[in-house]
């Protein structure tokens, strides 16, 4: 599952967004945008719509959890 997430700068107005093709992955993005005082506007992916961070870490919990295939 891929997820983008929209970020605005400090001292920017536009909002960017970058992709990851985790949930893990997407986590440490957030996580490295609120060190650098980014603020996160928006998590979207297209199996779950948007949603927050709790729901984001939830997600990557869960892939976690889950048995590899081989």
């Amino acid at each position: 599952m891929s997820y983008t997430i929209g970020f605005q700068a400090k001292n920017q107005k536009s909002v960017l967004a970058t992709e990851a093709a985790t949930a893990n992955q997407a986590v440490a993005i957030v996580a490295a945008l609120r060190q650098s005082a980014d603020e996160i506007k928006f998590i979207r992916s297209p199996q779950e719509g948007e949603m927050g961070i709790e729901m984001l870490l939830l997600l990557a919990k869960e892939a976690e959890e889950m048995p590899q295939r081989a």
